[in-house]
């Protein structure tokens, strides 16, 4: 049995774990596990004896861990590593930091898919022109759809998510490629993938995946010149972050008509009232839900419970990804997991 401090506050308890991952849960000593912020006094009465502290932004910092001789792991389920954790102090002392960002891959990789193929298939926008009386019937609308089968695909990062979702597309024979600078080169074999470099991959996209992780090094990567670069009508999927391209230069493409574009994540979330995406028709906006479907997220619980075994039993393997020190200083504390903690409270 291990001690587990489990502070979900801002997500809940059912969003994280199924009705049988919290009943696998009994098998350790769980302090909190309740949808409400932990209170303050329980926490410091409880980290002197607690193996693991779970949380959506966990506050670790040396002072933290030296009251907190018996912690072995720190696990974050915002869904990026964050900023308020202490990492070479963690490291010092043997503390492993995990984030449950591998959790949303199965559903965030199921609405890329059916984000795709409305987009291909101009489903969205045919569904605007019907209500409105001006539908195309019969009509290939060979100037912006097209078909999956046999599609060049390009895939900006292929981790997790990117990965599950080239195993959705493999029925549909695609040629895929990818740029992901950290991806091992037995990895991109195993998933028979192409690593090109970005313009190679934008020129041969018909459709761009953007599912890489944010770091402080590719801020804005797709940029005014990458877009140039993608054949015409070629469809854009954000799926990752905002961070990942120049929200407006996307615009800009989009509006111009060279590209096309489905997105679920936006610079600044919510998305202005006044904003042009709003008004251009057939471009396809999610506000931010792509893992946001019952049961979506039950993944990351799965994951966890994995992983607090496996400590227990002194195994190294871990599904929940880990905190690297030769890449988390490029990795902590980016991207918007803090915004959307903001508007998950704001829902409340």
């Amino acid at each position: 049995m291990t001690t587990v401090i489990l502070d979900p506050h801002w997500r809940r308890m059912d969003e994280l774990f199924s009705p049988a991952a919290r009943a696998a849960l009994e098998r350790h000593e769980v302090i909190w596990g309740r949808d409400a912020p932990i209170p303050p006094e329980l926490l410091e009465t409880a980290l002197p004896r607690a193996e693991v502290l779970i949380a959506a932004t966990p506050q670790v910092t040396a002072q933290t861990l030296a009251r907190a001789p018996a912690l072995r792991a720190v696990i974050e389920v915002s869904g990026a590593f964050p900023a308020s954790i202490d990492y070479a102090a963690c490291a010092a002392r043997g503390v492993e930091v995990l984030s449950c960002a591998p959790g949303f891959r199965a559903a965030v990789a199921e609405m890329g898919l059916a984000m795709t193929l409305a987009a291909a298939r101009g489903l969205v926008r045919e569904h605007e022109a019907f209500r409105q009386g001006g539908e195309r019937w019969l009509e290939d609308c060979a100037d912006t759809d097209f078909s999956l089968y046999g599609a060049e695909i390009g895939f900006v990062g292929f981790g997790q998510i990117a990965q599950e979702l080239a195993r959705l597309l493999a029925p549909f024979r695609p040629r895929i490629r990818a740029y992901d600078p950290w991806l091992p080169d037995e990895t991109a074999t195993r998933f028979g993938v192409d690593l090109v470099p970005l313009d190679l991959l934008a020129e041969r996209s018909r459709v761009l995946y953007v599912t890489a992780v944010p770091t402080a090094e590719n801020r804005g990567l797709i940029g005014a010149d990458v877009l140039a670069r993608l054949p015409a009508g070629a469809l854009l999927v954000l799926l990752s972050r905002a961070h990942l391209v120049d929200f407006e230069a996307v615009t800009d493409a989009t509006a111009a008509g060279r590209i096309l574009l489905a997105t679920d994540v936006f610079p600044s979330e919510p998305l202005a009232a006044q904003h042009r995406l709003r008004q251009m028709p057939g471009v396809i906006l999610s506000p931010h839900r792509a893992a946001a479907v019952p049961g979506g997220r039950h993944l990351i619980g799965d994951m966890i419970l994995h992983d607090i075994d496996a400590l227990s039993r002194g195994a190294p393997e871990r599904q929940l990804a880990v905190a690297r020190p030769d890449r988390i200083a490029a990795l902590a504390g980016i991207g918007d997991a803090a915004q959307v903690a903001d508007m998950a409270q704001q829902r409340q």
